[in-house]
């Protein structure tokens, strides 16, 4: 169900003091759908509605944008073939200019691409076909085993590159040796070294290197350049220039003076011009150990993804006709199958129990340690484990349905979009390659006029190579999507589920978190608190008496006073004549004698006379409890106190939000001494009190005014005009049917911790980005003009093609390392 919300602007005011409490009397703001009905949407409570509360459209939307919505299509696309971020941009902007497409992203970390577009212009089938036209391999990653043959993709490419290192590295071996000799060595000094170079370098260039000249085949033909063409470019200058020199030595030979240059041999006691036979094999090998050791790293940064993955059981115990228990495949469960679950396995699909009861182990996905308990009538969540009973549940939620998929589904979203800080780096990365050419030839030109004429040319060819190599864009395209892929796998890791970059980066300059009190701070859920007594009755007598009372009501206080008399084991009395007081309380007959439960009017209207009864219970008052008298035969009893209780951990939190230097606010429909007293409790000092739901976006935007950044925090269906219109929006829930759709950040357990999780991980992620950018830019801002030789006029520094694509190779394999780090983080 999708809810289409339209925001008027606020003609409301609101009065009261902002430091301590706000009335809400607020007009506007209010969420409406087309027909005028009330939107309900964004986050999840325990009912687990999950509702879209982020499409907006206007009141007088027609049937023609209710067909574009529909013909809406969306695909990932896994990719294969792309080396460096100038592919992910040029598959980007050629799906971006295809016939239906609304929009598309790729990410080169993560080799896939999500485009969306009409489904009434174009198709999957369609999309692919664009991708294979300029070069690269596509397939839709949706697919039935489209994950199996995407790992099995990834192992093949290891390989691979693992066969062409070696190769190259075990040929390129012999020929760096004789190059680093100098001449010094007599064995080297043959005729014959430099063709017994060509023949070692060979096959480097035709095997090891051949996907490198291919590529860059590929993007001279759709008119592109990327890092496969500066590694082409390069090497294959230096092959070509060393092969005429070994094939033809007269056309380029030396004088005297070249015999202070590198790999420079004699034949036949004739100098002759240096080959460079040693920085094509080599450069080749480095680049290809760097891609290998990327590779690897790459791998790592999904390894979340894949955890969640491995954590779904093959096979579920079903009972059949009969009562027979058989094990099935998980693909064959179906909706409504009872399943078995023995002690100490784990539940294969989500389902709510039918029979039994154990404790559940749910930290694999909700991070929370303690075992829940679960008897029939609970929710139980696939992959999590069984503690020591045994029970049987049905399944509700198979395949892609399940709680543990839809967490899957958007991690792979959220390492699927890129964040905001990026988009510079895509901008440089998009001029990067035709930039760095221009450089080197800039570079092989200056050196061929400057250097004198005896070794111009063997200088302008180092300068020429050392620049194309050096150049990484890769470096600037990895910055920023390894550390999302990290960081939004740390958080689901957490139970933080982030939506994407974007709400990452959005997260970390966060200044205000406004949390809903009901189910967010408190439990949600009204429990007893207190039980105070008049002389000639106990705790467990008046307390069996209001429950016995209470059993017949089906008003929230009457059951949370049920609840605590079964927790204590009170065993309840018969009931008759039972009458439910509007406004006021219920009166009954237990065990033969008259039971009155309710407000002070009610007492007052009973003369029932309450004494010092009253003085104690104003004190409950004060700490926002919520009182009802008991009176038994006309005489005052005691009195039950009931509340929403505060969860566990909510102050911590909000300590902890408040270290942060994050403002914490309360916002409420609650009256102003029950926020208060919640308020206090906590520690938040500045509280929004009698909000109405159609008033809280308002309230929002109000803070936004003061030229705060504002989270706002919910669990309930009416939070979602807030959670849209707060710079981010987290919806808090139970851990099943979470609104994954509905907000920026998703906490998959009912904790405020994970909101302290998510700002903190934002942080973190943020500072790796930086981190990584800065060292990219500083990489190639100082590596290109060293290796151009700007500072050979002053130092006699001429960096070596060989060093150069060292040095390449550690930028992309540093960025990742960096980003690694994000595995660690911890609260």
């Amino acid at each position: 169900m999708n809810a289409t919300i339209t925001k008027e602007p606020s003609n409301g005011d609101v009065s009261g003091n902002a430091a301590t409490i706000t009335d809400g009397n607020t007009s506007g703001d209010v969420a409406t759908n087309t027909d005028g009905d009330a939107a309900v949407g964004a986050a999840t409570g325990t009912t687990g509605q999950a509702i879209d509360a982020r499409q907006v459209a206007s009141p007088g939307a027609d049937a023609s944008t209710d067909a574009d919505a529909n013909s809406l299509g969306r695909v990932d696309l896994s990719l294969t073939g792309m080396t460096c971020n100038a592919c992910a941009r040029r598959i980007e902007r050629r799906l971006t200019n295809a016939a239906g497409v609304r929009s598309a992203s790729v990410n080169f970390a993560t080799s896939r691409a999500r485009v969306e577009y009409d489904a009434r212009a174009t198709g999957a089938a369609s999309l692919i076909g664009t991708v294979e036209e300029i070069g690269y391999g596509a397939s839709d990653a949706a697919e039935e085993g489209a994950a199996a043959r995407e790992q099995e993709a990834t192992r093949a490419e290891q390989t691979q590159l693992r066969r062409r290192f070696i190769v190259a590295a075990m040929l390129s071996a012999p020929v760096l040796l004789v190059a680093m000799s100098h001449g010094r060595v007599a064995a080297f000094n043959v005729s014959w070294i430099n063709w017994a170079q060509l023949a070692l370098t060979l096959p480097v260039i035709f095997y090891s290197g051949w996907p490198f000249y291919q590529g860059a085949w590929t993007a001279l033909k759709h008119r592109a350049a990327d890092m496969n063409t500066l590694i082409a470019t390069g090497t294959g200058a230096a092959f070509i220039y060393s092969l005429v020199v070994t094939i033809a030595p007269g056309l380029v030979a030396a004088e005297d003076h070249s015999a202070t240059m590198p790999g420079m041999n004699g034949v036949g006691g004739m100098r002759v011009a240096p080959v460079y036979f040693e920085a094509a094999g080599v450069i080749i090998a480095l680049i290809l150990l760097g891609r290998l050791l990327e590779a690897r790293a790459r791998g790592k940064t999904s390894e979340a993804i894949k955890r969640l993955m491995g954590l779904q059981p093959r096979t579920a115990r079903v009972v059949r006709e009969g009562g027979r228990e058989v094990d099935l495949p998980i693909e064959e469960v179906v909706v409504g199958d009872v399943v078995v679950v023995r002690p100490g396995e784990k539940i294969p699909v989500d389902g709510v129990v039918t029979e039994g009861a154990s404790a559940v182990n749910e930290a694999m996905l909700t991070g929370e340690s303690m075992p829940v308990e679960k008897s029939a009538g609970a929710q139980v969540i696939g992959a999590t484990i069984n503690g020591t009973g045994s029970f049987k549940f049905r399944a509700t939620k198979i395949g892609r349905e399940t709680v543990l998929q839809q967490i899957v589904r958007m991690v792979e979203q959220a390492q699927g979009q890129r964040a905001p800080i990026a988009r510079l780096a895509d901008v440089v990365s998009g001029y990067f390659t035709p930039v760095v050419i221009c450089v080197a030839i800039a570079a092989f030109v200056v050196w061929f006029i400057a250097a004198p004429v005896e070794s111009r040319l063997s200088y302008a060819l180092v300068s020429f190579v050392s620049v194309l190599i050096i150049a990484c864009p890769c470096a600037l395209g990895l910055a920023t999507p390894t550390a999302v892929m990290v960081g939004t796998g740390r958080g689901a890791e957490h139970g933080v589920l982030v939506k994407g970059g974007e709400a990452l980066e959005t997260a970390h300059r966060l200044t205000t978190i406004v949390l809903d009190k009901t189910g967010t701070i408190t439990k949600g859920q009204p429990a007893v608190t207190d039980v105070l007594t008049a002389a000639g009755f106990d705790e467990d007598e008046l307390l069996r008496l209001a429950a016995s009372a209470e059993r017949g009501s089906e008003h929230p206080l009457g059951e949370a006073i049920v609840r605590r008399a079964s927790e204590r084991g009170l065993a309840l009395a018969d009931v008759s004549a039972f009458n439910a007081l509007a406004g006021h309380g219920v009166e009954a007959q237990v065990g033969g004698r008259r039971v009155v439960l309710g407000n002070l009017k009610l007492m007052t209207d009973g003369g029932v006379e309450l004494k010092e009864l009253r003085e104690r219970a104003e004190v409950l008052t004060e700490a926002g409890r919520t009182i009802m008298y008991v009176a038994v035969d006309g005489r005052a009893a005691g009195v039950v106190a009931v509340a929403d209780e505060i969860k566990a951990d909510s102050r911590e939190a909000v300590v902890a939000l408040q270290r942060l230097g994050l403002e914490v606010v309360m916002m409420t429909g609650d009256s102003r001494r029950t926020a208060l007293a919640v308020a206090r409790a906590v520690g938040i000092e500045r509280v929004l009190a009698e909000v109405l739901p159609e008033g809280k976006a308002a309230e929002v935007k109000k803070l936004q005014a003061e030229g705060k950044r504002v989270a706002m925090v919910g669990d309930g269906i009416n939070d979602a005009p807030a959670l849209a219109a707060a710079d981010i929006g987290i919806a808090i829930g139970t851990g099943t049917d979470v609104a994954i759709e509905a907000s920026d950040i998703t906490l998959i357990r009912g904790s405020l911790q994970g909101v302290v999780t998510a700002v903190a991980l934002s942080r973190q992620t943020i500072k790796v980005i930086r981190q990584n950018l800065f060292w990219a830019f500083v990489y190639n801002t100082l590596g290109i003009p060293l290796a151009a030789g700007a500072l050979y006029p002053f130092t006699g520094w001429l960096l070596s093609p060989v060093v150069a694509s060292a040095a390449m190779a550690l930028s992309s394999v540093s960025v990742v390392a960096n980003s690694l780090r994000l595995r660690r983080f911890k609260l």
